[in-house]
């Protein structure tokens, strides 16, 4: 389905949307897990980069172009659909580049099967394994969030630091959870940590209780669970719940939603989490006031770094001329110091600035994003808790 973004719109609205892109609009995918297990996180990040492509087309368009957005439903939880799916933008939809996928293992099979054979640009902003950084994608792959190497490291402290010393661990298999249990595991040990356990577990299980049995017996005073809330991540902390085999919870970016209020209520309040944040810089205050005026929630999982991977796009493609040969290297070019600051919102004095050949140096509203050689960024964490039933924003995970 082609998407115009003039209006922000829900998920539910994506399945009935029928608009169709004119012909001469430049088109951007954009792929995430519309269904499957993060399909409660997906209306805000979609949403976050149908803002910046809407005020991209308010104040112009690129190259004399609208933009338009074409979404695809990798469903988070299958290679084979998430390969049809980039196939569909790439090869029919004629798609200048990517926003997305979401999850890790999504945004591999994408990039294998569609993306780097069809020379196409990606920018995730939320898949976080470390997988991603050794894939030979022709540096034409990117992200807005950062790795997991970095995450499982704060998560290990932030859990240290509430006088946890030892855990068991339940990560969903797939290259998100295995990149994230290795890396948490070794930086928790690292710390004088214990893990008593750590077992892989398979999405879209009904029962988790023999897993859960095992994991008890293991004596680990906390659960890790690093899943999907909206999949096996929910279902594991409900039935652990109900079984009483444990009480205090440890999750990382991939639980934060409120399906887990929905599934145990405040029984798992005190759960502890950590997810990708955004630095306090002049950007995110631009992104805040732009997402609540659009009925967005600023504070949402990986909104504002979608918002991010859709502009970053949006001022490649016009300095590059609208044309998708090329455009990794003016990405790298407008994300990159030195040159003039764009902040978010700032599209009509960005034109401005490259039709003249200066420089540009995009400060977005989750982070500088200086990518590194494999595409990666540097970023900072939140570090979350869950009170009532909902997950609340304690501050910066140290």
């Amino acid at each position: 389905m082609i998407i115009k973004a003039k209006t922000l719109l829900t998920a539910s609205a994506i399945a009935l949307a029928a608009a169709s892109a004119q012909a001469d609009d430049i088109k951007i995918g954009f792929l995430g897990g519309m269904t499957g297990p993060i399909e409660s996180l997906m209306p805000p990040i979609l949403a976050g980069a149908e803002l910046a492509i809407a005020q991209v087309n308010d104040a112009g368009g690129v190259a004399g172009s609208k933009l338009a957005i074409v979404v695809g439903d990798t469903t988070c939880a299958d290679a084979t659909k998430a390969a049809d799916a980039a196939d569909r933008v790439v090869n029919v939809e004629k798609v200048s580049a990517i926003v997305g996928a979401m999850c890790s293992g999504a945004t591999i099979a994408s990039a294998n099967n569609a993306a780097v054979p069809g020379g196409v640009v990606m920018i995730s902003p939320a898949s976080t394994s470390p997988a991603l950084t050794g894939l030979d994608d022709k540096d034409l792959v990117f992200r807005t969030a950062p790795s997991d190497a970095y995450q499982g490291i704060v998560l290990a402290n932030v859990v240290k630091s509430k006088g946890i010393d030892s855990v068991a661990i339940t990560y969903v298999n797939n290259d998100y959870g295995k990149g994230f249990a290795e890396a948490f595991s070794a930086a928790f040990t690292a710390g004088g940590g214990t893990v008593t356990a750590s077992e892989a577990h398979e999405d879209g299980k009904a029962d988790y209780r023999a897993e859960l049995g095992s994991l008890a017996s293991s004596g680990a005073s906390a659960l890790v669970v690093l899943a999907y809330v909206d999949g096996s991540g929910g279902t594991v902390i409900k039935q652990a719940v109900e079984s009483g085999d444990f009480q205090v919870f440890v999750g990382g970016d991939g639980m934060v939603g409120d399906k887990l209020g929905e599934l145990v209520g405040d029984q798992a309040d005190g759960m502890i989490a950590t997810r990708p944040g955004s630095p306090e810089i002049p950007g995110k205050t631009l992104f805040e006031a732009a997402a609540k005026a659009a009925n967005l929630d600023p504070t949402a999982t990986f909104a504002a770094q979608s918002y991010d991977a859709a502009m970053l796009l949006a001022l490649a493609l016009e300095k590059n001329g609208g044309k998708m040969e090329g455009l990794n290297a003016a990405l790298r070019d407008i994300a990159s110091a030195p040159g003039e600051t764009i902040l978010p919102g700032d599209w009509a004095k960005a034109v401005e600035l490259i039709k003249a050949g200066t420089d540009i140096n995009y400060e977005g509203a989750s982070g500088s994003h200086e990518f590194d050689a494999a595409g990666d960024v540097p970023g900072v964490f939140d570090e979350l808790v869950v009170k009532g039933g909902k997950f609340e924003t304690v501050g910066p995970a140290m």
